[in-house]
Order: structure tokens, then C-alpha cells, then sequence
């Protein structure tokens, strides 16, 4: 039984209680927020694994709460699925540049629900043991704030670290030079985006001794994205 919280900040009691039910059935410890400020003083008390948020709350929409976490260094890397009624693709491209990890319109099945919960905690947040990720000989260990290359230590400064840790546990998608700094550097820090450039060139030139600087592969036109696959 996994013991990883979700945090469901939605105003409509029913449809809070019904995701909560499901959620405990499949064994997760689930907080409740009908507001925003609520959901804030939660995430304050106790950091969650994941958070559910829906798009209209009646102080702010969900939709500025997930921006003002992903400004915020200590929640930026809360993972975040949006609900919402909006089910154009305007909106979901809005939703999932705005800083959600997936996007789910209303009505939705709870098994349908579940599902999207555990594929987003694989891809960001259910770590390996002692939050470590392993891929490709090279090791990141969140909680000891060390990386490992082919069993030796690499030594780089806090920000390629904060860049690798969000590449690793979003492998394989290809983020901007602006969703990057929205989601590494924080949204409301005035910096260029060629500065993700110079963070990934030094981040490669740290683990090109090692052989896994092709794990952070550069994709034309688009942006950058962590993959053990080679092109």
C-alpha cells in the first residue's frame, strides 16, 4: 500500500468527498482544500506527494495556484494534475504550460483517475529507494544531494543539480528554454533563457567524463529532454 499523500483542492464538496473515497480505496493518505489558501496552509503542514487541483476555486483559479507553487522553491516540484470542465485543447495546452504534470476533464472515472495518478508519480514522483533514480549508470539521490556517474561523484553547482533532478524525474518530454526556467529557475526570476544553455553546457561537460552526457539530449527547434534512447 502506497503511503503517498494526495492533496485534492476542489470547492465542490461532493465531488471532493467521491475523489476521496476513491483515493483511499487504492491506499493513498488523502488531504482535502476547498480554496486555495486552504490548499496552501495543507501544503505548508504537511508537503504532499501529489496534488489535484481544480481549475475554478472560488479565491483564485487552480490554474494561478499551480504557477505560484512552480515559482516557489520549495513546492516547484510538486507534481499537479488539473481538473477541469474545460475540455478544449486550448485549454489543456494552457493547463500543462502553466505548470500541470497531466490534465483531466471532467466527468473523469476513478479508475481512469487512479491511473493517471500513478503514471505521474512514475514519471515524477515516486522516486526509487531512498528517493534515488538510476538510469543509464548514472545515479541522482535527492535526499543526499549527490549524483553518481558510472559509480564515481560528479561535482556541479545547486542549480545543474536542481536541472538534472527535474530532467531525470520527467524523462523522455521535451521541455523549452522558457518552461525550464518557469520550472528550474522559478517564474518570476528575470533571467535570460540562453542561461539554460550555459547550465546545460556545463551540466554535460560534468558528466562527459563518464560517458552519460548523451543522456541529456538536445532536440532542435524545441528544447531539451533527458532519454536513455539514442537518436
Amino acid at each position: 500500500m502506497t503511503e503517498t499523500r494526495i492533496l485534492v483542492v476542489e470547492d465542490e464538496q461532493p465531488i471532493r468527498d467521491l475523489i476521496a473515497f476513491g483515493l483511499r480505496r487504492a491506499g493513498f493518505d488523502v488531504a482535502l482544500a476547498a480554496d486555495c489558501k486552504a490548499a496552501r496552509v495543507c501544503v505548508a503542514d504537511h508537503r504532499p506527494g501529489l496534488m489535484l487541483v481544480d481549475w475554478m476555486l472560488p479565491d483564485m483559479s487552480g490554474l494561478e495556484l499551480t504557477r505560484q507553487l512552480r515559482k516557489d522553491p520549495d513546492t516547484r516540484d510538486i507534481p499537479i494534475i488539473m481538473l477541469t470542465a474545460r475540455a478544449g485543447e486550448a485549454d489543456k495546452v494552457t493547463g500543462l504550460e502553466g505548470g500541470a504534470d497531466d490534465y483531466m476533464t471532467k466527468p473523469f472515472s476513478p479508475r481512469e483517475l487512479i491511473a493517471r495518478i500513478q503514471a505521474v508519480l512514475r514519471r515524477t514522483g515516486a522516486l526509487g529507494e531512498h528517493g534515488r533514480i538510476v538510469v543509464a549508470g548514472l545515479t541522482l539521490d535527492q535526499v543526499g544531494h549527490r549524483v553518481l556517474a558510472a559509480g564515481r561523484p560528479v561535482d556541479f553547482g545547486p542549480t545543474e543539480f536542481r536541472l538534472l533532478s527535474f530532467l531525470m524525474t520527467h524523462p523522455e518530454r521535451v521541455y523549452s528554454r522558457s518552461q525550464l526556467l518557469n520550472r528550474v529557475w522559478g517564474g518570476d526570476v528575470d533571467v535570460e533563457e540562453r542561461t539554460v544553455d550555459v547550465h546545460i553546457r556545463r551540466l554535460r561537460k560534468a558528466l562527459e567524463a563518464s560517458g552519460c552526457d548523451c543522456l541529456v539530449q538536445t532536440v532542435r527547434g524545441a528544447g531539451y529532454r533527458f532519454s536513455a534512447r539514442v537518436e
